[in-house]
């Protein structure tokens, strides 16, 4: 039984702590609806990283990937090409968050899968683990990440660091080390590399450097578990040290948060999935828009003015006013209130599209939605008033933060979701296969089945 811990301990061998978790997290320990929310992340994390491989961006990563050779040990998906597992990692990482369609974790206030899948596709096709390790793994580093972000609070995201970045390194490293048997001790080293190389900026939002934090996560955590399992020097007190990551990064430093419930509280439950295409933050609006749509009274022809009140926290996330590119697009409020309101599919990419942006009857739509903030909204919801004319208004509230209950119905979502994105490009039959694959993965020899797949001609 693990001994009860103070605060001061805690803060001392904080680092420490997670790196005995991770390291020691056996697939056997894994309660049944984790592994079951695990492989639904791996199945729509490989859905989107296939979709992002079709991005301009990805074609200009592995242009650069190509350019400096490798040997080849990991597969990109959606070009076929067997690069390092940096190199893979990089690639698949940035164009798995290239469309903003991949899932989020709260107490990350980021992506976990973008960070981690890659880590876990690349080692272990490298290094030939079977499909319950690839869970395991996969798990150790949501988790890690999960319970590094819950210590930094708010604060860390609020100053500008982006956490998929930042936070997720931690995850990705987690992830890394896991998959190549590091002891504790190793791990610890890990996180201390994988911190002094965490980075992101949420001032790159709608640019092509977001996804690339995404991409630099992964990749930096493999460097991190390679350089830690050759003896590279470190601290291994680097989350809670003087000058370390939470006291250069954040004024909300938990360090409580990051052991709560450690072993028994499995933060992987609590992934969200996007079914619209865009910045989370924009989904409580829409999922309230589509409600206001189907009430009797609603009429399209007679919509005068639509108000939003957004927490204040998603002002300087997803509120660009005038947006011109499909990049900006998907951060914009205004604009993604206009595509609900004239029926456009949300959940088709061609929805965020540069031609979109400006498309006569979207921008005069898109002008009649004012966006306010509110203090007393969760940072996943928002309130919405639609305005018919001068006696008529239509108001609901949308809510993305209460857990999902039913995984089974979630499954099936994703599954339709991963069919969409999928089949267009690699054909029914493939597409089958990966499924298949994904929900059979702790019975599968390794990844390569699915990856074998996941290639365009």
């Amino acid at each position: 039984m693990q001994r009860a811990v103070n605060t001061v301990e805690i803060a001392e061998d904080l680092t420490k702590n997670l790196a005995i978790f991770s390291s020691n997290l056996k697939y056997q320990n894994l309660p049944g609806n984790v592994v079951l929310v695990a492989k639904q992340c791996v199945l729509d994390g490989l859905g989107v990283t296939l979709a992002g491989s079709r991005d301009p961006l990805a074609a200009k990563l592995i242009s650069f990937a190509r350019a400096e050779g490798a040997y080849p040990q990991s597969t990109v998906l959606g070009f076929g090409d067997r690069l390092s597992p940096t190199q893979a990692a990089l690639v698949n990482g940035s164009a798995a968050q290239a469309l903003d369609y991949d899932d989020v974790l709260r107490p990350i206030l980021g992506h976990p899968t973008a960070a981690i899948l890659p880590v876990v596709l690349a080692l272990g096709e490298k290094l030939s683990v079977g499909g319950k390790g690839v869970i395991t793994a996969f798990v150790a580093g949501v988790e890690i990440a999960a319970r590094v972000g819950a210590m930094m609070g708010e604060k860390h995201y609020e100053k500008g660091w982006h956490a998929t970045g930042t936070v997720g390194t931690f995850g990705a490293a987690a992830a890394a080390a896991h998959m190549m048997q590091l002891d504790a001790e190793t791990t610890a080293q890990c996180f201390g590399i994988a911190a002094t190389q965490a980075a992101g900026l949420r001032s790159m939002f709608g640019t092509e450097c977001k996804p690339l934090h995404a991409g630099k996560a992964a990749m930096n955590g493999i460097i991190a578990a390679e350089l830690a399992s050759r003896g590279f020097t470190t601290r291994s007190d680097t989350l809670e040290c003087r000058l370390g990551f939470a006291d250069t990064q954040t004024d909300s430093y938990q360090p409580k948060q990051a052991l709560e419930g450690l072993g028994k509280l499995f933060h992987t439950l609590d992934v969200k999935f996007k079914y619209h295409a865009s910045c989370f933050g924009t989904h409580a609006m829409l999922d309230a828009l589509s409600v206001i749509k189907s009430n009797p009274a609603y009429n399209q022809e007679n919509v005068e003015r639509v108000e939003l009140r957004v927490p204040i926290s998603s002002l300087d996330v997803c509120n660009i006013l005038e947006p011109i590119t499909g990049h900006e697009s998907k951060f914009s409020y205004r604009f993604n209130a206009a595509l609900s309101l004239l029926n456009e599919e949300t959940s088709s990419l061609q929805s965020y599209s540069n031609e979109m942006t400006q498309r006569a009857d979207v921008i005069a739509m898109r002008d009649k939605v004012s966006v306010t903030s509110a203090k007393n909204l969760d940072r996943y919801a928002t309130d919405v008033f639609v305005y018919l004319g001068k006696k008529t208004v239509i108001t609901e509230h949308g809510d993305m933060g209460p857990p999902v209950e039913d995984f089974g119905t979630q499954g099936e979502k994703l599954e339709r979701k991963f069919r969409a994105l999928a089949e267009p490009l690699i054909g029914h039959s493939n597409t089958n296969h990966i499924i298949d694959s994904i929900w059979s993965l702790e019975c599968q020899p390794g990844v390569e089945p699915a990856l074998s797949g996941l290639a365009i001609a």
